[in-house]
């Protein structure tokens, strides 16, 4: 005999449904996302489990929200399992009135699943470094499309009052955004002149002099050439300034994260592995150890693949049958594998063969890339199955 359960995971409260093994409801109800009240429903999950034996607990969230609750589901002995939210919403659209959505109805159906399901993925307790990592590459990506969106925005409002400026000062170098910071308007930068923006800019730590003067050559010689006076460039020029100082502060603190994380990968017992495999940096390490967590989830490099949205897809209707690139996936898992093979053939020969024999047989810059993320899968599985290093000697297998 068997209890299936499942925990419709919100912010606030949680709502518990559980079922026995031929789906009659045994409870439901709501848990309050507090110590206590969660205490008070993993009781009732053990009481469940003396009548009817294991209990299996569905979870449709991972992580942050549903941490207090898994933590404490764990810590009981209790088996949890994941259940996708989008596998919830299509089994719940499936049966009758299904277009209704309530807490107490996706319960259920996450209950279900765990009943009529036998390949959910079992939910561990993570170890502190893999927490840690994965806290750290989700701060850096925040920090990284931050950036990116002051970036926009700063181009955008430098070419509104001083076009030329915005074409010769790029606002993702270092030397650039201390200009911005302090020049902006070509009347500023006109009566500045030359050599006393260059010495602004080596005071502020732009260490060649070299760049230092090309940069504000380049500048004076825009400002020359612009003698208009547009409305509301001395605000513009204010908020470009202090975007500017933004993004030089974010590029201190994403340099500091960054070296956070190289230590944190050198401390994790997969990450010398991992960062033998060409291509395989400390970040791209850290995303791929936060994603995946335990190799040994996946019970074949295949598996993995298919969790990254790197392998082919079946599509058959009838007398028609083909394969496709898969659209679904693990976006940051694909990116982590398609950057490795981006980087890998730059520096690695072996790799560099493959691209390009597959750019020999027709394949696009992009599909061939794809081809060398999943052999590198392979590699990798391999790699951290049977705790090997890669070897540069050894020859790299790269068949199609």
């Amino acid at each position: 005999m068997t209890a299936n359960a499942g925990f419709d995971i919100a912010k606030e409260f949680h709502w518990l449904a559980v079922t026995d093994d031929r789906g009659r409801p045994l409870l439901g109800h709501r848990v309050d996302n507090t110590p206590d009240a969660i205490t008070d429903a993993v009781t009732e999950l053990l009481a469940v489990q003396e009548e009817h034996g294991q209990v299996t607990v569905g979870l449709d969230i991972i992580g942050g929200i549903a941490g207090l609750l898994t933590a404490m589901l764990l810590a009981e002995g209790l088996r949890c399992v994941h259940v996708p939210g989008l596998a919830v919403n299509r089994a719940r659209r499936a049966t009758r009135g299904g277009e209704n959505k309530s807490d107490p109805r996706d319960a259920r159906t996450i209950a279900e699943q765990v009943m009529f399901r036998d390949d959910l993925r079992v939910v561990d307790l993570p170890d502190e470094q893999a927490v840690e990592l994965r806290l750290l590459v989700s701060h850096r990506t925040t920090l990284v499309k931050e950036a990116t969106a002051r970036t926009a925005r700063l181009r955008d409002l430098l070419t509104g009052i001083h076009p030329g400026l915005e074409r010769v000062a790029d606002p993702t170098r270092q030397s650039a955004l201390i200009l911005l910071g302090h020049y902006v308007t070509a009347s500023e930068i006109r009566r500045a002149g030359t050599t006393r923006i260059t010495a602004y800019l080596r005071r502020h730590g732009v260490s060649k002099q070299t760049t230092a003067q090309s940069l504000a050559e380049a500048a004076v010689a825009s400002a020359r050439a612009q003698h208009v006076t547009l409305p509301g460039e001395r605000r513009t020029a204010a908020l470009v300034r202090e975007l500017a100082d933004q993004l030089a502060a974010g590029k201190v603190r994403l340099k500091a994260l960054e070296a956070e994380i190289e230590e944190l990968v050198a401390l994790h017992p997969d990450g010398a592995l991992i960062r033998s495999l060409p291509g395989m940096g400390a970040t791209l390490t850290a995303e791929f150890i936060a994603s995946v967590g335990n190799i040994h989830r996946f019970t074949s490099a295949d598996a993995l693949a298919a969790a990254s949205g790197l392998a082919p897809v079946l599509t058959q209707s009838g007398k028609v049958r083909y394969s496709r690139s898969a659209t679904g996936g693990d976006k940051a898992l694909k990116r982590v594998f398609y950057q490795a093979a981006f980087c890998s053939i730059q520096r690695d020969p072996t790799s560099r063969a493959y691209y390009d024999r597959k750019r020999a047989e027709g394949k696009r810059h992009h599909q061939a890339l794809i081809a060398l993320a999943r052999r590198k899968i392979n590699v990798l599985y391999a790699m951290l199955r049977d705790r090997q290093p890669f070897q540069a000697r050894a020859p790299l297998r790269l068949v199609a």
